[in-house]
């Protein structure tokens, strides 16, 4: 799951980086208002952590620049302002959460989860496509019950899929979510990916449309 934070204070930013990142989470970090709005508007994030005090342009000014272009990101507000009308503010200028400094790292993480849940129309936290559930918030993953061990890019790519069941996902769409900042991709990390995912899993589970992506098909049931 690959969100963008921003936030100007090295200290916190890089806390934050590492224990979103220690809870599965891919982090792009950015430290300034028009950075936060260039990536957000250009690039494919599940969520994103916004500071309101950003240099160069103010986080409620970068909320409001992102809902007038139809921006859909779901936006935690993360921020010190804790005056009510500043709250009322931010969730009607289009925030999905806002929290106070200081945050607890695994609430932060657990409101992100919820956040990108409601973004995909999915009210629980067990991901179930027939017999094969994923819980994000244990990284864990059961097929009939049975636990099945994934690597960490085996599990991101299987969550994005069920996030979107029955719809297409391009390989450069799936490496926008396995991958943050500074991490090689080879060429054809993906379909290696689907490929051990297919051997652990269902092989026809994981449906190839040629030319297009790949989808995640949901069981038809017998009746």
């Amino acid at each position: 799951m690959r969100i963008l934070l921003a936030e100007d204070d090295p200290m916190l930013g890089d806390g934050l980086r590492a224990g979103l990142r220690q809870q599965g989470f891919q982090v792009d970090w950015v430290r300034d208002g028009q950075a936060a709005e260039r990536e957000l508007t250009s690039g494919d994030y599940q969520a994103a952590v916004l500071d309101l005090g950003l240099p160069l342009k103010d986080g409620l000014d970068v909320l409001q620049a992102l809902r007038s272009k139809r921006v859909s990101t779901p936006v935690l507000v993360l921020t010190a302002r804790d005056a009510v009308p500043d709250r009322i503010k931010g969730l009607d200028l289009g925030a999905d959460d806002y929290v106070l400094k200081p945050v607890d790292l695994f609430e932060l993480g657990a409101r992100l989860r919820s956040l990108v849940r409601r973004a995909h129309g999915q009210t629980q936290d067990v991901l179930a496509c027939g017999d094969l559930q994923l819980k994000p918030s244990a990284r864990q993953v059961t097929l009939g019950g049975q636990l099945v061990t994934l690597s960490t890019r085996e599990f991101d790519l299987l969550h994005a899929l069920m996030l979107s069941v029955g719809r297409v996902l391009s390989r450069e769409q799936l490496e926008q979510q396995l991958y943050s900042w500074g991490h090689e991709v080879e060429s054809n990390a993906v379909e290696v990916h689907i490929h051990h995912l297919r051997k652990k899993l269902l092989p026809e589970l994981i449906q190839t449309v040629r030319g297009v992506g790949y989808t995640l098909m949901r069981p038809q049931s017998s009746t």
